[in-house]
């Protein structure tokens, strides 16, 4: 295991994002996403400008960028239930977007919520119940747009403990 501590976390985790992809989700997979940060506040996920994820218009797809909140919204919470040691089904119930301007250039999709989705995790676990909390993220292409958001995605997030009751009493301690 010495050879896999040769790798930085990002890159680890874009392995285990890219595997998890391509035997649970493949058309995820296929935009290739990668993650750019990702730690206690921020996930942050990179989809880039190719040519399958363009439309006619030379800007990214409107699937592929909603493939990209999903995913990022989603790697937050994983991360989380990871880091915590449970088992956590997530769902996303729905989905608001502000489309700003067009994507053309690589895209980032970032979640600054990552304390409030620890909170949410750990919720669902002490509660046992199905909760359901919005989660904003922002899409970003820095090469043709900078700092500017070209999307706001408002993702309700969908969460249930799967964790037996014995753990849970260990895992939010």
């Amino acid at each position: 295991m010495k050879l896999f501590n040769l790798f930085s976390d990002t890159t680890k985790y874009t392995l285990f994002l890219r595997l998890f992809t391509l035997f649970k989700v493949p058309s995820l997979f296929y935009v290739r996403p990668s993650v750019h940060q990702l730690d206690e506040r921020t996930c942050t996920i990179k989809i880039p400008f190719k040519r399958r994820n363009k439309n006619h218009m030379n800007s990214m797809f409107v699937g592929v960028l909603a493939s990209g909140a999903d995913c990022t919204g989603v790697l937050a919470a994983m991360h989380k239930t990871q880091m915590k040691g449970v088992k956590v089904a997530f769902a996303l119930k729905s989905m608001q977007v502000d489309f700003i301007k067009r994507a053309e250039g690589d895209t980032y999709f970032t979640c600054e919520q990552g304390l409030d989705i620890a909170q949410y995790v750990k919720e669902a676990v002490v509660t046992g119940e199905r909760l359901n909390k919005p989660i904003k993220v922002i899409a970003t292409c820095p090469d043709s747009s900078g700092d500017e958001p070209v999307a706001a995605f408002t993702l309700m997030l969908s969460l249930k403990s799967m964790t037996k009751k014995e753990v849970v009493a260990n895992a939010v301690a």
